[in-house]
């Protein structure tokens, strides 16, 4: 009610000043709204609070890439998305105490292809397995740095779980049960040998287009990490897109693990072999990927065999595989698209649990340097068109 019947920018900043025990000084507060996917009237109503330029806002919420989809007006020119997302490897390691100095060794290792100093490998080794049980959700890794307790990072962890249920019931009332369906199969999905969603697992009968509106909404709702198919390794990437065909992974590999059986936080920090690794360490580069701006595919032929992923970096395509245990350096799939001459492919990756080493065109290197994955912002923007000549 707040912002539905006021009338002018003075009335909204008036009603402003009387639901805050704080101060509003003209040129000094910022503003901060949280879940406005409960109120969108304020992400209408902000372009007249910019404009008056009282004040600075920020507005957050969870959802809002399926709860702000039909705005009355949008503020177009007067508002910044920026889309957040669990706490990365990097962010992870430094909030539990790994210093610049350490980061810095690992950044010089991936820049030279340098094998990592191999105390500090073994080191770094424990707090990725220590991250694939806590993950980056805020919550979670505050609950271990006050108690060190997986019990009770779990406990929060389940909490997030069940509030996403709550929110697809809410959000999502006239598909609930199918959203709710994927969402729960998440899990044994990955943990398949054939990692790709299986759309019979829903339904004996079910057809892709049926279901792929609840694909979307997990994946708007920031939920979930949708990765499609690709039939051919050229750029760009897009354009070789299979739709139907795609891996579905969750959107924090912590709640990932909370959602397997019992027991399996505790045998994962421990490095237990007996454990089928592959479903989280996916998981882990997925989404790491897709927080540095980068939009994962996987590869999958009859003739040539399946990749974990391949992006587009660097000015070209990049196959990543995915190994969690010690046979790494068997990757059929792999050989056989780098022998391709009509890729011309450059460079492969493997991400593994050893230290780098480069072998031909592969470079073997541990799974937490994904952490250095990113979009390359580097590359030359601008550019000014020669009219001399013709004016």
């Amino acid at each position: 009610m707040l912002f539905k019947s006021a009338k002018s920018t003075d009335e909204l900043l008036l009603r402003l000043s009387t639901i805050t025990d704080k101060k509003l000084e003209k040129g000094k507060t910022l503003i901060f709204f949280d879940e406005v996917q409960s109120c969108p009237e304020i992400v209408t109503a902000i372009k007249f609070l910019v404009e008056d330029g009282s004040y600075r806002y920020i507005l957050s919420g969870s959802l809002l890439g399926v709860e702000l989809k039909d705005l009355r007006s949008e503020p177009v020119g007067y508002m910044d998305v920026k889309e957040m997302f669990p706490l990365d490897i990097e962010e992870f390691v430094k909030a539990v105490g790994i210093g610049d100095n350490v980061i810095n060794h690992l950044r010089k290792s991936w820049e030279n292809l340098h094998p990592v100093d191999e105390f500090i490998h073994k080191k770094m080794m424990e707090l990725f397995r220590l991250y694939l049980i806590v993950g980056g959700m805020p919550a979670a890794v505050v609950k271990y740095m006050e108690t060190n307790n997986i019990k009770r990072v779990m406990d929060v962890q389940k909490g997030i779980i069940a509030m996403y249920k709550r929110d697809i019931a809410k959000y999502a009332p006239s598909n609930k049960l199918a959203i709710n369906e994927i969402f729960d199969l998440i899990p044994p999905e990955l943990d398949a040998k054939n990692k790709r969603f299986i759309l019979k697992n829903l339904n004996e009968n079910a057809k892709y287009e049926r279901f792929h509106n609840s694909f979307l909404w997990l994946k708007n709702a920031g939920v979930a990490i949708l990765v499609y198919n690709v039939e051919e390794l050229k750029q760009p990437l897009l354009l070789a897109r299979s739709r139907n065909l795609l891996k579905l992974f969750l959107c924090d590999v912590g709640l990932l693990a909370a959602m397997y059986a019992e027991g399996i936080q505790m045998r994962v920090l421990r490095g237990d072999s007996g454990i089928n690794h592959g479903s989280i360490y996916e998981n882990l580069v997925a989404q790491e990927l897709i927080a540095h701006g980068i939009v994962p595919y996987y590869y999958n032929s009859k003739k040539r065999g399946e990749v974990d992923f391949v992006v587009s970096l660097d000015g070209g395509v990049l196959p990543i595989e995915v190994k969690s245990g010690k046979d790494y350096a068997r990757h059929r799939a792999l050989a056989n698209i780098m022998q391709c001459k009509d890729y011309d492919l450059r460079k492969a990756i493997v991400l593994c649990n050893d230290n780098l080493f480069i072998d031909d065109s592969v470079v073997y290197m541990p799974i937490y340097m994904t952490m250095f994955m990113h979009r390359d912002e580097s590359a030359p923007t601008e550019y000014k068109i020669d009219l001399s000549g013709i004016i």
